[in-house]
């Protein structure tokens, strides 16, 4: 079987390998023939070995769906011929955070595609507490997707904004659905920032109420003009820019929460007096758990989370160090870039 494995920063080489067979699973493993891949920014990160955790030599592919092949005795969340899509979180079970059910921040986290091998190949076992179904119906594409959107999911959960008037910083795949999460799960309004029209008329397709490009007006001019004197209460850093989390700590109103999303190639300085002074929240949000995967199932399956819009470009398999390369220099204008490996 076909396997995209980064070996090195800019350099993804192709290999040859004997595929997994039915014979060789444990009792509760899954062997899936994988369909559809998704590429993230995150993984962008890692091509250009700017990603602070990423081990290489490491088979790419974290966000992917496929067709179950078989199935081990004793698994029973899925059969032969189910849709399923997975999460690629490697956990100890032992450490605390996994003890108090955060395995999201397992001491001895390891992601696929990061600190061990991913699904960048035609077949690929995984274990049955990490499968989820996908409904009857769904595509493969959105079932690719479900690892952004399940961080979407997670990320809004990490504080309360029902009611509250929400700022979304970065308008990319992520950002997109973190705001169509905070206006799912009951915020009064929404604003999503970015510098790239595109990315901002994707927003406004998706259902997102308030667009900004912080090239042509402010952040704070923005939030006075659509927001009044109401302000916002929760922001999202989800552009990974220094300058883009310093302007939300200053404009939020005091008291308020901002939940860091993004991965930042360079550590930002931040205002230490706005933290302080302000009283801000500053809080962290870590992929997804198990429950997470499956709300964004649900909310993609009832059309609550639209995901169609995102989908900018399509690459075959053979293509993967293509797609990488086409995403560095459209950064403006790709937004979920799906490699098939049926094309």
């Amino acid at each position: 079987m076909r396997q995209a494995i980064l070996v090195e920063p800019k350099h993804i080489e192709f290999k040859e390998v004997a595929a997994p067979t039915a014979e060789q699973l444990t009792e509760h493993q899954v062997l899936v023939n994988v369909k559809r891949i998704g590429i993230c920014g995150s993984e962008i990160h890692s091509y250009h070995g700017l990603h602070p955790a990423t081990f290489y030599p490491v088979v790419q592919g974290h966000e992917y769906s496929g067709v179950v092949v078989a199935c081990g005795s004793a698994v029973t969340v899925c059969r032969p011929g189910d849709a399923v899509t997975a999460r690629p979180q490697l956990v100890c079970g032992e450490c605390n955070p996994c003890k108090r059910g955060q395995y999201n921040v397992c001491e001895h986290l390891r992601v696929q595609a990061f600190q061990a091998d991913g699904a960048a190949q035609d077949y690929f076992v995984i274990d049955d507490d990490r499968i989820v179904t996908l409904p009857e119906g769904m595509s493969l594409d959105f079932g690719a997707m479900i690892e952004p959107s399940a961080v979407g999911a997670h990320a809004t959960n990490r504080t309360d904004v029902k009611g509250k008037n929400v700022v979304v910083s970065g308008a990319g795949a992520i950002g997109n659905l973190v705001a169509q999460f905070c206006m799912a799960r009951g915020a009064k309004s929404v604003l999503i920032t970015d510098v790239s029209d595109l990315r901002l008329q994707k927003a406004a397709e998706c259902g997102i109420p308030h667009t900004l490009n912080v090239t042509k007006q402010s952040l704070r001019e923005a939030t006075q003009a659509i927001f009044g004197e109401e302000g916002f209460q929760v922001g999202f850093e989800v552009a990974g820019v220094e300058s883009s989390l310093r302007s939300m700590m200053e404009c939020i109103e005091k008291g308020s929460d901002i939940v860091v999303v993004a991965v930042f190639a360079k550590d930002p300085a931040l205002s230490m007096f706005h933290l302080g002074e302000h009283e801000l929240r500053l809080i962290g949000s870590m992929m997804y758990r198990h429950e997470d995967y499956v709300t964004a199932i649900d909310f993609v399956r009832r059309d609550i989370i639209h995901l169609q819009p995102l989908i900018s470009n399509r690459f075959a398999f053979e293509a993967y160090d293509e797609a990488y390369r086409f995403i560095d220099t459209h950064r403006e204008t790709s937004m979920k870039v799906i490699v098939d490996l049926e094309k």
